[in-house]
């Protein structure tokens, strides 16, 4: 064995579950634990923190599950640009790795989690180096580094607790708790605004008191971004309903079959999640290095890139500007690049992802063959399955990728609360719960909730 196999046989991890399958009081308890402990943390501010320049991208911490200013300041950050890169350096075949057989998933995710707390430092190094998070006059840089190395390893054994222990990724999970913290907030808040003393933070109430006032553009901007979010919530909820169902039949019953849904987003969140943390932190990026004197990204009017990549990568709030009378057809190309980019970007993600996760048809033909299902009519045969797999398969992965992507860059040019690509995700991951709890715990869970589940 190498020196860096045994790095990675030796680094640190969430033990795993005993037993093969836990009940649904366990994986809930574990679930709810990491959710309130995400939450404490935070509300935990690094100490010996001075300015605060990370403070203006708020609705970037939405899509990266950090609370700037926290001891979480890095959130999901370092954990989905570990992914990135594995995945990208995987599909492009510059590494490969042989994820069906059980010693390649290890090395896999045990180099994945290296990355990560490669990430980790590094990311915390920048933001603390380049003027994102200063410390204050007296207090060593290497205190706020640390304490984000901190918080982004908590984060890390926090996501494997709940995928070992709990429903879900916690990655995803993360994502949720911050977007739904925010929509609820932005939305219902009656307390004041900070910009605007005498009406409220959140939209519903500054709707009836701008409306009370005859302030007219207050009051469409408000009501803009509730409809747009009720808008990008009830698209996402019906588009989860899109699927392509299969029929199987058991060999040695006849008569009896099942039908194998196959959904349209067939790989589910996963490339909305990357593509949105990695324009996020493109962004970031842009305006660190422009604080800095390097606009190398993009330049800034105030928290809008006007130039460079981050500009590119921009969503114009098309709705806000139309209201405020401050729209121009260059939006419009902006906007369009965005569309584009998003999704170029879920497309590619989508296609790694099946190859990485097992999605692929022949994984899918050897896990239907295994359960003792075959095709109607045809001879038990993988390679057949194979083959009628990949007819839908491949085009599920392609053209998921590109409605995924659009319906996630759509929302955000809409500027729906919570980002619309926050929305999307939130809709997307607990419909996905949902769908766990329903096939995999139904029996075992208490009455009342299985009736509210449907069952």
């Amino acid at each position: 064995m190498s020196f860096f196999d045994k790095i990675l046989n030796n680094l640190p991890e969430v033990e795993s579950p005993k037993q093969k399958r836990l009940a649904f009081k366990e994986k809930l308890k574990w679930t709810l634990i990491t959710l309130v402990l995400f939450y404490i943390l935070g509300l935990i501010p690094l100490y010996g923190l001075g300015q605060n320049a990370l403070q203006q991208f708020e609705f970037l911490s939405v899509i990266l599950g950090a609370s700037f200013g926290s001891i979480i300041s890095l959130g999901i950050g370092p954990i989905v640009t570990a992914s990135i890169v594995l995945q990208l350096l995987n599909g492009s075949g510059i590494v490969k790795f042989d994820l069906s057989s059980h010693e390649g998933k290890q090395r896999f995710q045990g180099i994945q989690k290296l990355l990560s707390i490669g990430f980790i430092i590094l990311e915390g190094a920048i933001y603390v180096s380049m003027g994102g998070l200063s410390p204050s006059a007296g207090i060593p840089a290497s205190i706020l580094i640390f304490q984000l190395f901190l918080g982004g390893v908590l984060i890390m054994f926090m996501d494997e607790v709940i995928s070992k222990w709990g429903f879900g990724s916690g990655i995803s999970l993360f994502i949720a708790a911050a977007v739904s913290q925010t929509v609820f907030m932005r939305v219902l808040n009656p307390l004041a605004s900070p910009n605007n003393p005498s009406i409220s933070s959140g939209a519903l109430p500054a709707l009836f008191q701008s409306l009370s006032r005859g302030l007219a553009q207050e009051a469409g901007l408000n009501l803009a971004h509730i409809l747009a979010t009720i808008f990008v919530f009830l698209v996402a909820v019906y588009t989860q309903s899109m699927k392509v169902e299969i029929p199987l039949s058991f060999g040695r019953i006849r008569g009896h079959g099942i039908r194998w849904p196959l959904n349209f987003f067939y790989t589910s969140n996963i490339p909305v999640i990357l593509t949105a943390a990695l324009i996020a932190n493109v962004q970031l990026f842009a305006r660190l290095l422009y604080n800095w004197g390097f606009p190398i990204l993009g330049r800034f009017a105030g928290n809008s890139p006007v130039s460079g990549l981050a500009s590119v990568l921009y969503a114009p709030r098309i709705v806000d500007s139309i209201i405020t009378g401050s729209f121009s057809f260059s939006m419009i190309g902006q906007a369009i690049v965005y569309l584009m980019f998003f999704m170029g970007g879920a497309v590619l993600f989508s296609y790694f992802w099946v190859q990485t996760a097992g999605l692929d048809a022949k994984s899918q033909a050897k896990q239907i063959m295994s359960s003792g299902l075959q095709i109607p009519g045809f001879r038990k045969d993988q390679r057949v399955l194979e083959r009628l797999l990949q007819r839908y398969i491949g085009p599920l992965t392609i053209m998921g990728g590109l409605a995924v992507g659009l319906l996630a860059a759509v929302a955000d040019l809409t500027g729906a609360f919570g980002s619309g690509t926050g929305i999307l995700l939130t809709v997307m991951i607990v419909y996905k719960l949902y769908e766990e709890i329903a096939q995999q715990h139904m029996m075992d869970m208490n009455p009342m909730m299985r009736r509210f589940m449907g069952g």
